[in-house]
């Protein structure tokens, strides 16, 4: 059997487990699993990332700048647009088949012995994610890695990924979201999220709201951790437009930082550079060291972020957006008015039925000039009528698309009349990956043709 049909049946194997959806607030389960196979998350260094958005970009910035200081660096992400092993990075490539392959048949006796553990106590299987992280650490250990950049799946005190101990805990901005498991108010979520805090580490933040930050600075304190605040410890002190992205400074921890290159756009992103930047300060050295020669440029200079204003089509142009919750939204919508010259925005919207649908229309009702509801293929996906509801009472103009490859066709036919027009596709990232993969197939970059 070749290796990519070993990992498909991986992936497989993993669905069949409850799926993340159904997290729980539990840490034990995946502890039992990770003691049987001694610990594999302890054999590197480990810079931990949650948040409520830019988690992602802002890991992918930290894993780019360690790999440019000569680091063998892991990525654990979720979730993944296209294809599962996009959630795995080894050097910033998707790890191989094999390997995934390989560290299944490694863990499989123990998540055996686990599950009739908790069969016995009358406990659910193992599910998705614990499974997913259990593997994640098994496949670094083996690679082997230095550094393992690990997100946070949801919340952090009881997320899987929390067995792990990190070195530096990195805080981007938090917001309400997931409500119904970390809390109706900032304050509980960022309860929940500091637990990822270890003795001794050191942690930096994004700004943050009054409430989540006394709350970061408390479990900080409990700990005997350091702590660094963007605007107090590091700042981006300018940010300007640039081709293909933005030139950025930045005051950091150890040392400052003046037009530096990062080719993605908004100034969110420039924000979360200024916070991976500050991570890697406290991380590489011992702490605080600062960046030296061309690694900071070389790191910036390689930061990709798949499905972060990610430009999948031409002619018309096409936007691909993550963004599926209020803050988001809005930082897109703010992206949109200051990176690109386009007059009127078509929205190809679809949201999963556990998200804020009015929150996210309302951040991108200014931008909005048309709305192309649908649904992605999710068994959680919103109902595309339900949508489209919320928009027009929102006062915008909508169509309803029961695909997301209708809605991405008569989004791009709507743009393709005018060049004051372009299209982005936002709401959700299962939606974001199908759009990326429509595009691939159709080859949106050779244009519009009837």
């Amino acid at each position: 059997m070749d290796d990519r049909k070993r990992a498909d049946l991986v992936y497989q194997a993993l669905l069949q487990r409850q799926g993340e959806k159904w997290v729980q607030p539990r840490v034990e389960r995946t502890r039992r699993v990770l003691e049987f196979l001694d610990d594999p998350q302890r054999t590197y260094r480990v810079v931990h990332v949650t948040g409520t958005n830019g988690k992602t970009s802002t890991s992918r910035m930290i894993e780019s700048l360690l790999r440019a200081h000569g680091l063998r660096t892991g990525l654990f992400t979720s979730p993944h647009l296209e294809r599962f092993t996009e959630r795995m990075l080894v050097d910033g490539e998707p790890i191989s088949d094999a390997a995934v392959a390989d560290a299944w048949d490694e863990i499989s006796p123990f998540v055996t012995i686990v599950d009739a553990e908790l069969h016995a106590q009358g406990d659910a299987a193992l599910t998705f994610f614990e499974l997913l992280t259990v593997l994640a650490f098994v496949a670094f250990a083996d690679a082997p890695i230095d550094v393992l950049v690990l997100e946070v799946g949801m919340g952090g005190a009881w997320d899987s990924t929390n067995t792990a101990d990190g070195d530096v805990a990195v805080f981007t901005p938090i917001d309400i979201d997931h409500v119904d498991r970390l809390g109706e108010t900032i304050a509980e979520i960022a309860a929940v999220k500091s637990g990822i805090i270890k003795p001794g580490a050191a942690v930096v933040s994004a700004s943050q709201d009054a409430a989540a930050e006394a709350v970061l600075r408390a479990a900080a304190s409990a700990q005997g951790a350091s702590i660094m605040f963007a605007g107090e410890g590091f700042a981006l002190t300018a940010q300007r437009l640039a081709v293909g992205g933005q030139l950025i400074s930045v005051r950091g921890i150890a040392a400052s930082y003046n037009d530096e290159y990062l080719p993605l756009y908004g100034e969110h992103q420039a924000f979360n550079a200024a916070l991976a930047i500050a991570a890697v300060e406290s991380l590489i050295g011992g702490g605080a060291q600062p960046i030296v020669g061309d690694v900071l440029a070389d790191g910036l200079g390689a930061v990709t972020a798949p499905g972060r204003l990610q430009l999948v089509g031409t002619h018309p142009t096409v936007l691909v957006d993550a963004a599926h919750n209020p803050h988001g939204a809005r930082a897109l919508a703010q992206a949109l008015r200051d990176s690109f010259a386009f007059e009127e925005w078509g929205v190809v919207l679809g949201v999963l039925d556990d998200k804020d649908t009015a929150g996210i229309v309302a951040a991108l009702h200014p931008v909005a000039a048309h709305v192309f509801a649908t649904a992605p293929e999710s068994p959680r996906a919103s109902d595309a009528d339900a949508v489209a509801d919320i928009a027009e009472a929102a006062g915008l103009a909508v169509t309803v698309h029961h695909d997301v490859a209708s809605a991405t066709a008569a989004a791009r036919a709507w743009a393709a009349s005018s060049e004051k027009r372009a299209v982005v596709v936002a709401g959700s990232v299962v939606l974001a990956g199908e759009a990326i993969a429509l595009a691939a197939d159709g080859d949106w970059k050779s244009g519009w043709q009837e």
